[in-house]
């Protein structure tokens, strides 16, 4: 029987994240995103025989169209990867991206490989949240508790509405948690606290001018997140209506944003890093993932978080630094409080309302922030977590080395 190894992080990067639909990646391939966050990774160990490459795992939530047909083994060949390595495409939903990054991990902690790449990748403005052609099971609409097991379907945003409900979050601390998220994105911007984790991309856009018939072609590089607004007040965010509940509390304003963008991790047993010599950015930890009541699913961290701790043998009090994806405001804030997470150590630069949520993508994502948060604070633990539609938690917890 083999012996549980570890499985450490050995690069970690990701693109900008860019607006759904008018954004910069709004004529940006998934998986030519994909392929260009592979790429970054693998540069930043030059010493890596990518030969040594097992797999590419990859989080989609929406695995269809343009990134349909197993996106990761496209990203890989895209990417110029050795025919040899291959590709399996998982969906989690939002939480996707993180669990490519444990199934990565898990494969390395049992001894079936030495070397795996975890990534994710969703383009909204391509393929929408539901996907082109949703097709829910007829017999689930003839009880209203199995319609809500499809989370998706009974409706995000009524789902946020519910949690605000039941755990008595109000318009006002949702739309001061809303604002926070970009004032605190825009500083770390400004700060340059994203330059280690993101990997720019060269756009080309294109137009055609009618009268002579010719397409024109322009460049331009981005590298850095597009949704984050300074001009963002309380104020503001407090007059924007409801779009979910006529008398709710839910807005655009104080939900994530649709967005599009990839990242990618490479992580590798303890005889890589010695045979290549490698030097580790963190060690994966725990994962865990359980499921809530669909209709509430906005509240999956608060089962997922301490069933990960549990797995590593520390408390939330342990944890150094939180990334917890900004589905909404109201139930980052309900986990928040249930839990007695210290706010201050909760999205220190920022989470999805102001950053963006490329679903499948995220977990990746942000896996690559809390990697490289963790070395540049000198900080011990980081944690990944976020709520899944259909009624699901994830978490996962990375360790500085």
């Amino acid at each position: 029987m083999k012996q549980i190894q570890d499985a450490y992080i050995v690069a970690a990067t990701r693109t900008p994240i860019g607006r759904s639909h008018r954004g910069f990646f709004r004529n940006t391939r998934p998986d030519d995103l994909l392929a260009t966050a592979l790429r970054s990774a693998l540069a930043q160990v030059p010493g890596l025989d990518p030969q040594a490459i097992e797999d590419v795992v990859c989080g989609c939530a929406i695995p269809e169209a343009q990134q349909g047909l197993n996106v990761a083994r496209i990203g890989a060949v895209l990417a110029g990867l050795p025919k040899s390595v291959g590709g399996i495409t998982v969906n989690r939903f939002c939480a996707s991206g993180l669990s490519a990054v444990q199934m990565a991990a898990d494969r390395i902690r049992v001894g079936e490989a030495d070397v795996m790449i975890a990534a994710g990748t969703e383009s909204m403005s391509m393929v929408p949240m539901m996907g082109n052609s949703p097709s829910l099971s007829p017999t689930i609409f003839s009880n209203p508790e199995d319609l809500d097991s499809y989370g998706i379907a009974y409706g995000m945003g009524l789902t946020a509405e519910k949690v605000a409900q039941q755990w008595k979050v109000g318009r006002d601390a949702q739309d001061e948690f809303a604002w926070r998220s970009h004032m605190k994105a825009i500083a770390a911007m400004q700060a340059g606290e994203f330059s280690d984790e993101i990997t720019p991309v060269e756009v080309a856009d294109r137009s055609v001018d009618l009268e002579s018939a010719e397409v024109s072609v322009k460049t331009r590089t981005v590298n850095l997140d597009e949704g984050a607004r300074p001009d963002t007040t309380v104020e503001g965010l407090a007059k924007l209506k409801t779009v979910f509940a006529a008398r709710g509390s839910v807005t655009a304003g104080n939900s994530s944003q649709t967005s599009d963008g990839a990242g990618a991790l490479i992580l590798v047993s303890e005889a890589a890093l010695k045979r290549y010599n490698l030097t580790p950015l963190a060690r994966f930890v725990s994962y865990a993932s359980r499921g809530v009541p669909p209709h509430i699913m906005g509240i999956g961290p608060v089962e997922a978080i301490p069933a990960a701790l549990k797995s590593a043998g520390l408390k939330h009090q342990d944890i150094d630094w939180i990334e917890l994806n900004e589905a909404f405001a109201a139930q980052s804030l309900a986990v928040i409080n249930t839990l007695g997470l210290d706010a201050g150590k909760v999205n220190p630069m920022g989470g999805a309302i102001a950053l963006g949520h490329p679903l499948g993508a995220t977990g990746a994502i942000r896996s690559a922030t809390v990697v490289h948060a963790l070395r540049r604070k000198n900080l011990k633990y980081g944690m990944v977590t976020m709520c899944v539609g259909m009624g699901q938690g994830a978490a996962g917890i990375f360790e500085r080395v």
